[in-house]
């Protein structure tokens, strides 16, 4: 899909794809460092997908995403949250909740590298 509306899909689906997204981007990079027991893995899983995590990730990456990609981030991050975890504020839910629909939307968009790219600058896999 190479013009992907951001009105195709709902906001909530968006973020439901990309929580999914980022999630496998996660688990291949510490598959790559060569972590190999599955305890670890998912241990240090935890520490790239909280949403405080995240929210500190997409501060990270604001400043570089295109204006459609700040657009989707925004609407992701204005979802009506009825209720967040208690490890987290609500801001830093709502941002989270931007950055999955955004790696969703570019997912759907088919631009893998982009995703990559903002992954790796996001959490510093450099």
């Amino acid at each position: 899909m190479e013009d992907l509306s951001l009105n195709t899909y709902s906001t909530a689906s968006l973020a439901y794809l990309g929580d999914c997204v980022l999630e496998l981007c996660v688990r291949e990079h510490l598959v790559k460092l060569g972590l190999s027991s599955s305890a670890r893995l998912n241990r240090e899983a935890l520490e790239y997908v909280r949403a405080t995590k995240q929210a500190r990730a997409m501060e990270r990456i604001l400043p570089l995403l295109s204006e459609e990609e700040a657009a989707v981030f925004r609407r992701g991050r204005n979802i009506g949250h009825t209720n967040t975890p208690k490890s987290a504020t609500v801001a830093e839910y709502r941002s989270a909740t931007g950055m999955e629909a955004l790696f969703g939307w570019l997912h759907l968009a088919g631009r893998q590298e982009r995703i990559r790219e903002l992954f790796s600058l996001a959490y510093d896999c450099e």
